[in-house]
């Protein structure tokens, strides 16, 4: 009986000590400077949209950043508050590091297309078809003009956006989207010099789908320049009106 005292006796102190050194080692030193700043873009391509320069001067302008601060005075929640309003910024995550610094993740957000439309709008659609302030940033995206509205932009162009994003040749190959009163599209794009019809913005993937394949066997045949406009409008025909004259079909 005494031997299971002594036993339980030893478990309990054993216990007290575990729960003390656990606090004692995990208590964070509020008193100690702060060392800088890490920073880690989360997602799986960095497309350079945000750098930890810029971070740090949004930070110095707000007088957070965290750097040569104790320790207790940093508020992580308002860090990331601040850095979620930045235009490129879809998420922001801080900590504090057991190397006495700030942690700070940044889920990106992606433009897709640029919007310049005929009532002066201008600004970005990006990868969640929300709408970003445009900025003085160069960003290499296909531009939108023409009769756009936002409902429009969020809806329709965003899906063309989307499918861009997902076909590296269309991709680098469309230049430019304008959009008709009637809301139809036209491109225009980086090699050759015609115009392309899509008629409403419906059907990507297969109106691409076969223009591509006018590209191979057509236009590598005959050259890049000579149709002046080239309409996948209809779903079992491609219409190549050539530079005055008139049809392929």
């Amino acid at each position: 009986m005494i031997k299971r005292i002594l036993i339980l006796c030893i478990l309990v102190m054993v216990s007290i000590y575990l729960v003390v050194a656990v606090t004692v080692f995990n208590r964070k030193p509020e008193n100690q400077v702060c060392k800088g700043m890490e920073l880690v873009v989360k997602d799986s391509i960095d497309y350079g949209f945000i750098t930890e320069a810029e971070v740090t001067k949004l930070l110095k302008q707000k007088k957070l950043y965290p750097g040569e601060k104790r320790i207790g005075t940093i508020n992580v929640r308002q860090l990331e508050e601040t850095l979620s309003q930045h235009p490129f910024i879809s998420r922001a995550e801080c900590y504090l590091t057991s190397g006495g610094k700030v942690g700070v993740e940044i889920y990106q957000r992606i433009p897709l297309l640029r919007v310049m439309s005929s009532n002066g709008n201008n600004y970005y659609i990006d990868h969640s078809g929300k709408i970003m302030n445009a900025t003085g940033k160069p960003i290499h995206v296909a531009v939108a003009t023409g009769f756009i509205d936002r409902k429009f932009a969020q809806q329709e162009l965003y899906e063309l956006g989307l499918y861009l994003q997902r076909n590296p040749f269309w991709k680098a190959q469309v230049e430019q989207i304008n959009v008709t009163p009637k809301k139809e599209l036209e491109i225009v794009p980086r090699v050759g010099d015609h115009i392309l019809f899509l008629g409403k913005a419906t059907d990507f993937e297969e109106k691409f789908s076969k223009l591509q394949t006018f590209y191979s066997k057509v236009l590598n045949r005959i050259g890049w320049n000579k149709y002046e406009r080239i309409s996948i409008e209809f779903n079992n025909q491609i219409i190549g009106t050539k530079k005055k004259t008139k049809i392929w079909q």
